[in-house]
């Protein structure tokens, strides 16, 4: 009999997230009600920021977040090339240029002493970024005191890509409480550590920015009368102030989040003896387990190996993959795409992360996979790696 696949990832949807869901698809609102700004409140109460926008989907908070800090035409975004292609596409949508910081060897956030460098170089060629995006990879905080000093010194905005990093701490407070940053988003993707199927939150500090986004993701109209022209046309009235979009969330999703957001610290806590059990089982194998900042505690959503030289990361791949074993690459780097080699970036651009990338696996991890699976998963590559 063949043993059952481990997908590499898998959300966890419980019988109170049921009950929640149903309770909504009985109630006066699917879309609009209470349950999203409930939803909101919650989360902005966990990471102890002053505003949450949700939204439907996280690329859509990046790109209304861009659209917040005024990125536009002739504008600069810098983002890091170890991430999924959202996290730069968001500048294309504002009409500004896009480029990369490469990874720190260890970490495989956004290198500060490169970002340093680069910055450097940019003030003395007056091209220096509206916007820094810093991607918080896998659930491990960026360096983000270190990228909160550079923007004070060349002026740019920080928005965090921390769709990874919810439950996640850095320097004693949660990621996504904007303590270093104009704007923190989060994405809860089913594959992420909660989840409202698909969807998205934007979090700041500043009430400009949470009232622009709020406006932006449901078509830039507003009933606020000291932001109308006309405020004598009765309770019905409403005006467009902004070229916004419907990217709300709805009533059903935030049911489904609020829900899951109850047991975030349990999926953490699992997701964290699972990566100490990760480190414990592979220890002598030919591969580097992920660095652990000393100062951050991950939130854990990928477990990522690099395979030593000598070793064919494609065959060791197929062969998990062969076995059932729902491994992954995350991320192929952004600038190697077709699109961006469109605008003119080359492999060879930023060798750090293209290093990381050619020896790079995600094993299986999720707050269910048990540790019988795990030992599977690690016999499975102790095997492929002889």
């Amino acid at each position: 009999m063949s043993l059952a696949p481990i997908p590499y990832a898998r959300q966890d949807v419980r019988a109170e997230d049921i009950a929640a869901v149903v309770e909504i698809l009985g109630s006066a609102y699917l879309t609009q009600g209470p349950a999203v700004p409930k939803f909101e409140a919650a989360v902005a109460a966990y990471c102890e920021a002053k505003h949450a926008i949700a939204v439907n989907s996280a690329t859509s908070a990046l790109h209304i977040a861009c659209l917040s800090l005024g990125l536009g035409p002739g504008d600069r975004l810098w983002t890091s090339p170890n991430t999924f292609v959202a996290s730069a596409n968001c500048a294309l949508y504002c009409g500004a240029t896009v480029d990369f910081v490469d990874i720190d060897a260890r970490s495989y956030n956004m290198s500060v002493d490169a970002l340093a460098e680069k910055l450097e170089r940019a003030a003395r060629d007056d091209s220096l970024p509206k916007i820094v995006v810093p991607v918080h990879f896998g659930g491990q905080s960026c360096d983000m005191a270190g990228i909160h000093g550079l923007a004070r010194k060349y002026g740019f905005r920080v928005l965090e890509d921390a769709s990874h990093a919810i439950g996640g701490r850095y320097a004693g407070k949660a990621i996504g409480s904007c303590r270093y940053s104009d704007i923190a988003v989060y994405s809860f993707h089913p594959v992420k550590i909660i989840t409202t199927g698909e969807g998205g939150m934007a979090l700041t500090n500043d009430s400009a920015l949470g009232a622009r986004m709020a406006r932006l993701k449901t078509h830039g109209v507003t009933r606020d009368i000291a932001l109308m022209q006309e405020r004598s046309e009765g309770p019905w009235y409403y005006e467009q102030v902004d070229l916004g979009f419907n990217y709300r969330m709805t009533d059903i999703q935030a049911a489904l989040g609020n829900s899951q957001l109850g047991r975030i610290d349990e999926y953490v806590a699992r997701r964290q003896a699972l990566a100490d059990r990760y480190d414990r089982l592979l220890a002598d194998l030919p591969l580097v387990t992920p660095w652990r900042a000393p100062d951050a505690d991950s939130a854990w959503h990928l477990y990522v190996v690099r395979i030593a030289a000598g070793h064919d990361r494609k065959a060791v791949f197929a062969r998990l993959r062969s076995e059932g074993i729902g491994v992954n690459v995350h991320y192929i780097p952004v600038h190697t795409q077709p699109y961006y080699r469109r605008l003119g970036f080359e492999r060879g651009d930023y060798p750090q992360a293209e290093d990381y990338y050619a020896h790079a696996v995600s094993l299986p991890m999720y707050a269910t996979l048990t540790e019988s699976q795990q030992d599977r998963v690690a016999g499975a590559l102790r095997d492929a790696l002889q």
